[in-house]
């Protein structure tokens, strides 16, 4: 079974929106992120690494959003087989978004150790799906 460990947000101020997070919910700083794509930090509560990132590029942001969009951009699964996973996402019309992939250089195990890079696809509703098979930082290997 998939399990939801990331979930990323999109703000014009991350170090004011990571605080809040910081403050009131006790979430622990596990990165930060500064590069021509976005910058921002990646907060855990040990189960779930939640994303707060200003995106700088609107190849990267999708073509749903734009770079001053705020609020939730896209959910990830940690998944157990990375091709099985691709195979049940194309079954299901949700095709990889390809532009967004490329432009990021995504694929399974690459950049931050293996961990934090997965790859995207147009979930229904126009929601944006991460996939990733090595999880995410702050999150707990089960």
């Amino acid at each position: 079974m998939a399990k939801i460990k990331h979930i990323a947000f999109a703000t014009q101020d991350p170090e004011k929106t990571a605080n809040f997070y910081k403050e009131v919910f006790d979430l622990q700083e596990v990165g930060r992120v500064s590069s021509d794509n976005a910058e921002g930090y990646y907060l855990s509560d040990g189960n779930i690494n939640l994303a707060i990132l200003k995106f700088k590029n609107e190849e990267i942001v999708g073509d749903k959003f734009d770079t001053n969009y705020s609020g939730i951009h896209h959910i990830g699964f940690e998944v157990e087989d990375a091709a099985e996973a691709d195979a049940k996402l194309r079954k299901a019309n949700a095709a990889p978004m390809d532009d967004i992939n490329a432009a990021l250089h995504a694929g399974m195990g690459t950049g931050h150790g293996g961990r934090n890079v997965e790859l995207k696809y147009s979930g229904p509703d126009g929601v944006m799906i991460d996939i990733s098979q090595t999880g995410w930082v702050g999150t707990e290997p089960e």
